[in-house]
Protein backbone atom coordinates (compact mmCIF):
# COMPACT_ATOMS: atom_id res chain seq x y z
CA UNK A 1 0.00 0.00 0.00
CA UNK A 2 1.41 3.59 -1.16
CA UNK A 3 1.38 5.95 1.82
CA UNK A 4 -0.92 9.24 0.77
CA UNK A 5 1.04 12.27 -0.55
CA UNK A 6 0.44 14.64 2.19
CA UNK A 7 0.77 18.14 1.81
CA UNK A 8 2.81 20.75 3.62
CA UNK A 9 -0.21 22.65 5.02
CA UNK A 10 -3.04 21.67 7.77
CA UNK A 11 -6.04 23.58 7.89
CA UNK A 12 -8.08 24.35 11.67
CA UNK A 13 -11.39 25.50 11.36
CA UNK A 14 -13.88 26.91 14.30
CA UNK A 15 -16.95 28.78 14.09
CA UNK A 16 -18.88 31.88 16.16
CA UNK A 17 -22.51 31.62 16.45
CA UNK A 18 -25.24 29.32 15.45
CA UNK A 19 -25.82 27.67 12.71
CA UNK A 20 -29.77 27.61 13.05
CA UNK A 21 -32.41 29.88 11.11
CA UNK A 22 -35.08 29.06 13.17
CA UNK A 23 -34.27 31.72 16.02
CA UNK A 24 -31.58 34.73 15.22
CA UNK A 25 -30.12 36.41 18.11
CA UNK A 26 -30.67 39.85 17.18
CA UNK A 27 -27.29 40.79 19.35
CA UNK A 28 -25.22 38.49 17.15
CA UNK A 29 -27.07 37.73 14.01
CA UNK A 30 -24.17 35.94 12.14
CA UNK A 31 -22.57 32.86 11.46
CA UNK A 32 -18.57 32.95 11.15
CA UNK A 33 -16.30 29.52 10.21
CA UNK A 34 -12.97 30.79 10.51
CA UNK A 35 -10.44 28.91 8.40
CA UNK A 36 -6.36 29.43 9.81
CA UNK A 37 -3.97 27.73 7.23
CA UNK A 38 -0.20 26.08 8.37
CA UNK A 39 2.45 25.40 6.82
CA UNK A 40 2.88 22.24 9.39
CA UNK A 41 6.87 23.43 9.63
CA UNK A 42 5.79 26.44 10.71
CA UNK A 43 3.05 25.17 13.03
CA UNK A 44 5.55 22.63 15.38
CA UNK A 45 8.31 25.08 14.83
CA UNK A 46 6.93 28.30 15.98
CA UNK A 47 2.93 28.11 16.68
CA UNK A 48 3.11 25.53 18.95
CA UNK A 49 5.96 26.11 21.28
CA UNK A 50 4.86 29.69 21.60
CA UNK A 51 1.79 29.21 22.89
CA UNK A 52 3.01 26.15 25.49
CA UNK A 53 5.81 28.63 26.97
CA UNK A 54 2.70 31.23 27.88
CA UNK A 55 1.02 28.98 29.00
CA UNK A 56 3.87 27.45 31.17
CA UNK A 57 4.14 31.27 31.72
CA UNK A 58 0.94 32.04 33.58
CA UNK A 59 -0.54 28.92 34.93
CA UNK A 60 2.51 26.91 35.57
CA UNK A 61 1.34 24.39 32.91
CA UNK A 62 0.32 23.98 29.56
CA UNK A 63 -2.73 21.63 29.74
CA UNK A 64 -5.19 24.67 29.64
CA UNK A 65 -6.73 24.73 26.71
CA UNK A 66 -8.00 28.73 24.89
CA UNK A 67 -11.98 29.13 24.41
CA UNK A 68 -12.63 32.53 23.41
CA UNK A 69 -15.94 32.34 25.57
CA UNK A 70 -14.06 31.26 28.56
CA UNK A 71 -11.41 34.11 28.22
CA UNK A 72 -14.10 36.86 27.12
CA UNK A 73 -16.46 35.65 30.16
CA UNK A 74 -13.47 35.37 33.02
CA UNK A 75 -14.43 31.89 33.43
CA UNK A 76 -12.70 28.48 33.89
CA UNK A 77 -8.66 28.99 34.50
CA UNK A 78 -8.98 32.71 33.22
CA UNK A 79 -11.46 33.18 36.43
CA UNK A 80 -8.22 33.04 38.80
CA UNK A 81 -6.42 35.39 36.96
CA UNK A 82 -6.34 38.62 39.01
CA UNK A 83 -6.63 41.72 36.72
CA UNK A 84 -3.01 42.78 36.22
CA UNK A 85 -1.80 38.70 35.44
CA UNK A 86 -4.71 39.13 32.85
CA UNK A 87 -4.08 42.17 31.01
CA UNK A 88 -0.40 40.60 30.83
CA UNK A 89 -1.93 37.55 29.62
CA UNK A 90 -4.17 39.26 26.93
CA UNK A 91 -1.28 41.44 25.48
CA UNK A 92 1.17 38.81 24.94
CA UNK A 93 -1.83 36.49 23.21
CA UNK A 94 -2.58 38.89 20.66
CA UNK A 95 1.19 39.87 20.30
CA UNK A 96 1.38 35.87 19.39
CA UNK A 97 -1.27 35.49 16.92
CA UNK A 98 -0.39 38.97 15.65
CA UNK A 99 3.19 37.47 14.64
CA UNK A 100 2.01 33.80 13.83
CA UNK A 101 2.67 32.93 10.33
CA UNK A 102 -0.85 31.70 9.00
CA UNK A 103 -3.12 32.39 6.72
CA UNK A 104 -6.54 33.00 7.04
CA UNK A 105 -9.85 32.54 5.66
CA UNK A 106 -13.56 33.10 6.67
CA UNK A 107 -16.95 32.91 6.00
CA UNK A 108 -19.19 35.39 7.69
CA UNK A 109 -23.12 34.60 7.18
CA UNK A 110 -25.36 37.01 8.25
CA UNK A 111 -28.38 34.90 9.10
CA UNK A 112 -31.27 37.35 8.72
CA UNK A 113 -31.00 38.31 5.34
CA UNK A 114 -30.53 34.51 4.69
CA UNK A 115 -33.66 33.58 6.20
CA UNK A 116 -35.43 36.53 4.57
CA UNK A 117 -34.32 35.78 1.08
CA UNK A 118 -36.50 32.36 1.93
CA UNK A 119 -33.15 29.77 1.18
CA UNK A 120 -33.31 26.47 2.57
CA UNK A 121 -29.32 26.65 3.27
CA UNK A 122 -27.60 25.45 6.15
CA UNK A 123 -25.05 27.98 6.97
CA UNK A 124 -22.35 25.62 8.63
CA UNK A 125 -22.60 23.44 5.21
CA UNK A 126 -22.54 26.54 2.78
CA UNK A 127 -19.73 28.54 4.59
CA UNK A 128 -17.75 25.27 4.31
CA UNK A 129 -17.91 24.65 0.72
CA UNK A 130 -16.75 28.85 0.37
CA UNK A 131 -13.61 28.14 2.49
CA UNK A 132 -12.73 24.73 1.26
CA UNK A 133 -12.92 25.94 -2.11
CA UNK A 134 -10.61 29.19 -1.40
CA UNK A 135 -8.85 27.15 -0.18
CA UNK A 136 -8.52 24.70 -2.66
CA UNK A 137 -7.14 27.79 -4.60
CA UNK A 138 -4.30 29.27 -2.42
CA UNK A 139 -2.82 25.48 -1.85
CA UNK A 140 -2.47 25.17 -5.41
CA UNK A 141 -0.53 28.41 -5.58
CA UNK A 142 1.69 26.31 -2.86
CA UNK A 143 2.43 24.06 -4.81
CA UNK A 144 0.01 21.48 -3.38
CA UNK A 145 -2.21 20.59 -6.14
CA UNK A 146 -3.29 16.59 -5.85
CA UNK A 147 -1.55 16.30 -2.21
CA UNK A 148 -3.71 15.15 0.41
CA UNK A 149 -4.52 18.10 3.22
CA UNK A 150 -6.22 17.83 6.32
CA UNK A 151 -8.90 19.94 7.69
CA UNK A 152 -9.49 19.57 11.22
CA UNK A 153 -12.99 20.97 13.08
CA UNK A 154 -14.20 20.57 16.30
CA UNK A 155 -16.40 18.22 17.36
CA UNK A 156 -20.25 19.76 17.80
CA UNK A 157 -22.89 16.84 18.30
CA UNK A 158 -23.08 13.11 17.36
CA UNK A 159 -25.72 14.31 14.73
CA UNK A 160 -23.91 17.32 13.76
CA UNK A 161 -20.78 15.36 12.70
CA UNK A 162 -22.13 12.73 10.91
CA UNK A 163 -24.05 15.70 8.71
CA UNK A 164 -20.43 17.20 8.54
CA UNK A 165 -18.77 13.61 7.30
CA UNK A 166 -21.81 13.73 5.03
CA UNK A 167 -21.26 17.32 3.37
CA UNK A 168 -17.93 16.97 3.41
CA UNK A 169 -18.03 13.99 1.26
CA UNK A 170 -19.83 15.27 -0.96
CA UNK A 171 -17.91 18.62 -1.36
CA UNK A 172 -14.50 17.25 -1.86
CA UNK A 173 -15.99 14.39 -4.19
CA UNK A 174 -16.88 17.07 -6.84
CA UNK A 175 -19.91 18.74 -6.26
CA UNK A 176 -18.82 22.13 -5.61
CA UNK A 177 -18.02 25.32 -7.35
CA UNK A 178 -14.83 23.83 -8.99
CA UNK A 179 -16.53 20.74 -10.33
CA UNK A 180 -13.44 18.88 -9.68
CA UNK A 181 -12.25 16.16 -6.68
CA UNK A 182 -10.75 18.21 -4.11
CA UNK A 183 -7.77 16.93 -1.64
CA UNK A 184 -8.96 17.36 1.30
CA UNK A 185 -9.27 14.68 4.83
CA UNK A 186 -11.56 15.50 7.45
CA UNK A 187 -10.74 14.80 10.96
CA UNK A 188 -13.57 15.95 13.51
CA UNK A 189 -11.48 16.19 17.05
CA UNK A 190 -12.77 16.50 20.48
CA UNK A 191 -13.64 19.54 21.87
CA UNK A 192 -11.43 18.59 24.81
CA UNK A 193 -8.45 18.03 22.51
CA UNK A 194 -5.16 20.55 23.13
CA UNK A 195 -4.56 21.83 20.00
CA UNK A 196 -3.48 24.65 19.29
CA UNK A 197 -4.06 25.12 15.67
CA UNK A 198 -7.86 24.33 17.14
CA UNK A 199 -7.83 26.99 19.87
CA UNK A 200 -6.02 29.42 17.22
CA UNK A 201 -9.33 29.29 15.25
CA UNK A 202 -11.56 29.34 18.09
CA UNK A 203 -9.88 32.81 19.24
CA UNK A 204 -10.43 34.02 15.58
CA UNK A 205 -14.05 33.25 14.96
CA UNK A 206 -16.28 35.47 17.44
CA UNK A 207 -13.66 39.07 16.38
CA UNK A 208 -13.92 38.57 13.00
CA UNK A 209 -17.56 38.10 13.33
CA UNK A 210 -18.09 40.90 15.72
CA UNK A 211 -15.33 43.55 12.89
CA UNK A 212 -18.04 43.00 10.49
CA UNK A 213 -21.21 43.51 13.20
CA UNK A 214 -19.49 46.75 14.88
CA UNK A 215 -16.70 47.99 12.59
CA UNK A 216 -16.66 51.55 14.86
CA UNK A 217 -16.27 48.81 17.95
CA UNK A 218 -12.91 48.56 19.55
CA UNK A 219 -11.45 45.50 18.65
CA UNK A 220 -7.74 44.44 19.49
CA UNK A 221 -7.76 40.75 18.40
CA UNK A 222 -9.31 41.60 14.73
CA UNK A 223 -6.93 44.25 14.24
CA UNK A 224 -3.92 41.56 15.32
CA UNK A 225 -5.61 39.65 12.52
CA UNK A 226 -5.08 42.32 9.70
CA UNK A 227 -2.36 41.20 8.08
CA UNK A 228 -3.28 37.20 7.93
CA UNK A 229 -6.19 37.63 5.63
CA UNK A 230 -5.43 35.90 2.07
CA UNK A 231 -4.98 38.08 -0.70
CA UNK A 232 -4.96 37.59 -4.43
CA UNK A 233 -2.05 39.78 -5.73
CA UNK A 234 -3.37 43.04 -6.71
CA UNK A 235 -6.45 42.91 -4.94
CA UNK A 236 -7.62 45.33 -2.39
CA UNK A 237 -8.42 44.84 1.24
CA UNK A 238 -10.36 42.82 2.80
CA UNK A 239 -9.08 40.26 0.37
CA UNK A 240 -10.54 37.35 -1.20
CA UNK A 241 -9.77 35.66 2.20
CA UNK A 242 -13.13 37.23 3.83
CA UNK A 243 -16.40 35.87 2.25
CA UNK A 244 -19.69 37.98 3.15
CA UNK A 245 -23.20 36.11 2.10
CA UNK A 246 -25.36 36.48 1.32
Amino acid sequence: MTAPDFSDYVVFVDESGDHSLTSVCERYPLFVLSFCLFRKRDYTEQLTPAIRRLKFTTFGHDLVVLHESELRRKQGPFARLSKAPREAFMTALTDLIRDAAFELFAVVIDKRRLREHGRDLHPYHLALEFGLEGLYLRLREHGQDGRLTHVICEARGAKEDAELHEEFRRLVGGDNGHACALPFALIVADKKTNSEGLQLADLTARPIGLSILRPEQANRAAEALLGKWYRRTGECPPGSGLRLFP
